[in-house]
């Protein structure tokens, strides 16, 4: 192993981690194709939804960047290029370029504007004739993950900031006159408990996809998450060396996605159906239809396959759809349940838990 490996810190791998498999499939995803507009985690504390990100993180491949860029640009894709990579490769002017790690950014909570956006210094522009901009974090995020645990805790207007930069792919700065905009995409993460507040239906919506997390509750699983993460703690480069051949298979298998992802294709009739599902929960806008749209052809695209199916909808739906049904305060029905309900109907399904409940087992509300 190089020095380089003994030195670095390790970062618990994505394959080892048991359970949660609703996080893990919308963070995949996303990573896919970011345009489903990032994730919201809503659930218990101490359920690895750091570890989780961090994995996810750590996982991707190494990208290219233009070298000593404060932007991350692409020396390749001139929308992810800053307006002084982009005028330099227009004159001509030859571009050094490195790799870097898909960049993982966690923003504090007490996080103010100027750091998130980036601040214009307003003198040296006066003074000098230059524009002087101070990345924040949003530049640093760019081609990469950008997390906010309890983001139900975060200003909204920061919230609103956020899912702007997230949506266009561009943060602009404004100041005195001044204006300076960079290429700001990546994919957006937010995590909270709902005991602690949730967000407002206005943001909630903007959120792609929104997925439930619980603690586990199988002993055995249970055992299985302690043993393996005592051996990670022990021993962080052996747990990481016995789940190589895992990760980089799982490496290859978003890449070949990403790849894939411009030939899949979804049967109008099925497009037809996932309209006619959120038009009956009264979804409000089209954005639950357009996501669910690009979520299913994510899921087509990791399994290798240019066809969604209506399993792969199936799969999709509840989290694209949950966080944007109307809130009945009186209605005891959880959102994902509805949802499931709902889409079954549509496709002429059989409902599971209807099924269930006729046989006398108990109904799972959160499916």
């Amino acid at each position: 192993m190089s020095s380089i490996a003994t030195t670095a810190r390790a970062v618990y791998p994505f394959t080892a981690i048991v359970g949660q498999d609703e996080m893990k499939l919308a963070l995949l995803l996303n990573v896919i194709d970011p345009r489903i507009g990032g994730v919201m985690i809503m659930g218990d504390r101490g359920t690895g939804k750091s570890t989780t990100i961090r994995a996810l993180a750590d996982l991707l491949p190494e990208v290219s960047v233009v070298a000593g860029d404060p932007f991350n640009s692409d020396p390749s894709d001139p929308e992810l290029m800053s307006d002084e990579v982009k005028t330099a490769v227009a004159a001509g002017e030859s571009i050094e370029m490195s790799t870097m790690q898909v960049p993982m950014v966690d923003l504090p909570l007490g996080a103010t504007e100027d750091r998130v956006c980036g601040t214009i210094d307003i003198e040296k522009a006066l003074s000098e004739g230059v524009k002087a901009f101070e990345p924040g974090l949003l530049a640093k995020a760019n081609r990469g993950i950008l997390y906010v645990d309890e983001v139900n805790l975060l200003d909204d207007h920061l919230v609103d900031v956020l899912l702007d930069s997230a949506a266009s792919g561009w943060n602009t700065v404004e100041r005195e006159g001044i204006s300076i905009r960079h290429p700001a995409r990546f994919v957006l993460v937010g995590s909270g408990n709902p005991e602690e507040g949730e967000l407002r239906p206005q943001l909630l919506d903007r959120f792609g996809m929104h997925a439930e997390i619980r603690t586990v509750k199988e002993p055995a699983l249970r055992v299985e998450i302690v043993e393996q993460r005592s051996q990670f703690d022990q021993d962080p480069h052996g747990f990481l060396d016995g789940h190589q051949s895992d990760q980089a298979a799982q490496q290859q298998e978003l890449i070949k996605a990403q790849n894939l992802l411009p030939q899949v294709k979804i049967d109008h009739d099925l497009r037809v159906q996932i309209s006619q599902v959120c038009s009956e929960l009264d979804v409000d806008g089209l954005r639950g239809d357009i996501v669910t749209n690009r979520a299913a052809k994510a899921i087509a695209a990791l399994e290798g396959r240019t066809e969604v199916t209506v399993d792969d909808i199936k799969r999709v739906i509840t989290l694209c759809l949950r966080h944007r049904l109307r809130k009945d305060p009186l209605e005891s029905i959880d959102s994902g349940y509805k949802v499931s309900k709902v889409f079954n109907q549509v496709f002429g399904l059989v409902d599971e838990a209807e099924e269930a409940s006729v046989n006398g087992q108990p109904v799972g509300a959160g499916r």
